[in-house]
């Protein structure tokens, strides 16, 4: 992506409040947790490479993770396993995800900057859900980013004990690859038993 064709991310959604930009990694995965992080950002904090994180290349990511986690004043990574994903849905799991990123947050924050559309309140913290945020603000594109990131090297740690699944690449979304290995070799203890894992058949675990 060109300079030119970049949008400026905003600072800020208010003037006086400590804002916690909030993203989550992982919702449409067939495989593995998903991750959300919760960002606390100083005032004038900037980056060039900042972006959402699905515009930014695996390289720059891993030049923004280090920086973020070394400048932001707080920040966290929450997971919600498959376990739970099944048993609250995907959605439910997202906003529990980034709750469990907000609690561990060492800095309190006043407001709860959200990227989407929906949002379960956590604690009486206001918040301010925004459609397409990781694309319009620091603190929301900064938990884009970490939220990827460490979702990304969590899939290709398990990936090391369940090769044929391709998670390396895939990271576990629905790629055809992916989806053939499901066909060849059934489900794992990873993937999420209440999506439907092939196309016309929903695969369950056997317990």
């Amino acid at each position: 992506m060109s300079s030119k064709s970049k949008v400026k991310l905003q600072k800020r959604f208010s003037k006086n409040s400590i804002e916690a930009g909030c993203d989550e990694a992982g919702r449409g995965c067939l495989a593995g947790p998903v991750f959300a992080a919760a960002v606390i950002l100083p005032d004038g904090f900037e980056h060039p490479l900042l972006n959402d994180s699905k515009k930014i290349s695996e390289k720059n990511r891993a030049i923004l993770r280090p920086f973020i986690e070394a400048h932001a004043l707080a920040w966290a990574v929450g997971i919600c396993s498959p376990e739970e994903i099944d048993e609250i849905n995907i959605l439910n799991a997202s906003f529990l995800a980034m709750h469990k990123a907000i609690d561990q947050l060492q800095v309190r924050p006043e407001l709860l900057l959200i990227d989407g559309n929906r949002f379960k309140a956590y604690s009486d913290i206001p918040f301010e859900c925004i459609i397409k945020g990781d694309g319009k603000f620091t603190s929301i594109a900064a938990a884009s980013v970490l939220a990827k990131t460490h979702r990304d090297a969590y899939m290709q740690r398990i990936h090391q004990d369940y090769p044929h699944y391709k998670w390396d690449s895939n990271a576990g979304y629905p790629t055809k690859a992916h989806r053939e290995a499901i066909e060849a070799h059934g489900p794992c203890e990873h993937h999420r038993k209440s999506f439907t894992l092939l196309k016309g058949q929903q695969l369950e675990l056997s317990i």
